[in-house]
């Protein structure tokens, strides 16, 4: 038996609602079919916005998108994306599959999606091949109130009013795509780039990114805090969990072992070392954790799915995605004094995404039911909790069976997630409480095969009640069937 305890008075700090962030790339059907449909689809939509997918991500309560890029922001000439539709320049999208990019959602359309989610916006600029005058133009045209050539654009091109700029980018894997850069060379392109991402106005001050560490490259993290980390807001990082070792044969979506499984879950753990370890080299510089460490890119990557075309990234999605979204978001929850966002790759038709599409059908994948169900944990307050449990042998070390966090609400509603990492045995876990006592305990849950997962013909992996809890003032029971991922939720007194 798993034990669990949990004290109540140990306030650990605020999990950002970013944390739970997403990205959309344009690269294959992300942006394309999956968000935008055009004004003129018959598939239904509000200003080209497809209507089903806005409802379920409002639904999962999606608190940031990043946008365009990725790889893709890169080469992103933000011009090609403003004025008349049948005016704006087409080219061809060389880093993702060589399709012709019209151009036709660009920053106004991504403000139009923001506003219909709700949501915070986060924009990649690009320096890997565009100029410091175009970065700082693209600022002006978004922000600027008063009278200015880019506030006159805007205006001409039917929205008077200024666009939120929450969160910038400034740059996007400069170590590769974004220019193959030393990190000593970024960090001195970072601090002229930064520059010019003005703040007009008194509006809120936008937050600026810089390029991180490819997984565990250290020195760029070292390099970058040391020239330019007085400058930046925030440091991205971006590691993504493959089964295989080869980006050649990353393995299939679908078709895997219970060895690969328990392979891929390990490798999902690697996250919480290179937060530690590219966390320590930052508490060097910024003891006080002023910068943010953004992890912005963040899933799993597989093989594409067979028949499609390689280069738009399509991948299935099953209960093995499931636990790996759990394990980390749970890893970016206990680690919320230094992650204060994170943005999975990608949001719809693109790697580990929550929803796939297929003309007018639409589905939610089991990764959508984990941010769904673990939502509750926006803008909550960490509790202290320890995990006591058993571990479960792979071929690259051991993973524990059960995975966790906790936090609580404003509405003093205790919520503890958890993941049974086991592919075959039901898991029983003891959560004792101090500091507070429970009532109005419920729990919910998903669960499965390894294998199992939602197809346009088939809904396997559906959100529904667990009742194998029992609860006291403060002991709680539960027994968590093989790989399930399982939220409760519990008021404080």
């Amino acid at each position: 038996m798993a034990k669990l305890f949990i004290n109540a008075e140990a306030k650990k700090g605020k999990i950002n609602k970013e944390i739970y962030g997403h990205f959309s790339e344009h690269l294959g059907r992300c942006i394309y079919e999956g968000l935008y449909v055009g004004e003129d689809s018959n598939i239904p939509n509000v200003n080209g916005m497809r209507t089903d997918v806005i409802e379920a991500l409002k639904e999962m309560k999606i608190p940031v998108l990043r946008w365009p890029g990725g790889c893709f922001a890169d080469e992103y000439h933000w011009k090609d994306g403003i004025g008349p539709k049948e005016n704006r320049k087409k080219m061809i999208n060389t880093h993702w599959g060589g399709v012709v990019e019209d151009n036709s959602f660009g920053t106004h359309e991504f403000m139009e999606l923001c506003s219909q989610l709700g949501c915070e916006t986060y924009i990649n600029g690009n320096v890997g091949s565009g100029t410091v005058q175009e970065m700082s133009e693209w600022v002006e045209y978004m922000t600027f109130e008063g009278v200015s050539p880019m506030a006159k654009l805007r205006e001409e091109n039917g929205s008077k009013e200024t666009f939120p700029v929450n969160y910038f980018g400034v740059g996007n894997e400069n170590w590769g795509c974004g220019g193959n850069m030393r990190p000593q060379h970024y960090a001195d392109e970072y601090r002229r780039y930064q520059t010019y991402v003005r703040n007009y106005g008194t509006k809120k001050k936008i937050y600026k990114i810089a390029c991180g560490p490819n997984v565990d490259d250290y020195e760029w993290t070292k390099q970058v805090m040391e020239i330019a980390g007085n400058f930046m807001d925030g440091l991205s990082l971006h590691y993504y969990t493959l089964p295989n070792d080869t980006w050649e044969h990353k393995g299939s979506a679908t078709e895997f072992s219970v060895k690969e499984y328990y392979t891929t879950l390990k490798k999902t753990l690697k996250m919480e070392e290179l937060i530690h370890l590219h966390g320590a080299i930052m508490d060097q510089y910024d003891p006080e954790k002023k910068v943010g460490l953004i992890v912005d890119e963040w899933g799993t990557w597989y093989d594409v799915e067979p028949g499609t075309n390689p280069g738009f990234l399509y991948q299935q999605n099953t209960m093995r995605d499931a636990l790996v979204a759990a394990m980390n978001l749970n890893i970016f929850n206990e680690n919320c004094d230094r992650v204060k966002m994170a943005n999975i790759a990608q949001l719809v038709n693109v790697l580990q995404s929550v929803i796939l599409t297929e003309g007018a059908k639409m589905i939610l994948t089991p990764t959508y039911h984990v941010f769904e169900m673990y939502k509750h944990h926006q803008n909550g307050t960490l509790l202290g909790s320890d995990l006591v449990c058993d571990s479960i042998e792979t071929d690259l070390g051991e993973i524990p069976t059960v995975t966790k966090s906790v936090s609580v609400d404003a509405d003093h509603v205790m919520h503890i997630t958890l993941g049974n990492t086991s592919a075959d045995k039901p898991e029983a876990v003891e959560v004792t409480l101090t500091g507070a006592a429970l009532s109005d305990v419920r729990a919910e849950m998903i669960c499965g095969d390894i294998h199992d997962m939602n197809t346009f013909e088939k809904i396997a992996v559906e959100k529904r009640i667990l009742d194998t809890i029992s609860s006291t003032e403060n002991l709680l029971s539960i027994e968590l069937p093989a790989c399930s991922v399982v939220h409760i939720s519990a008021r404080l007194k």
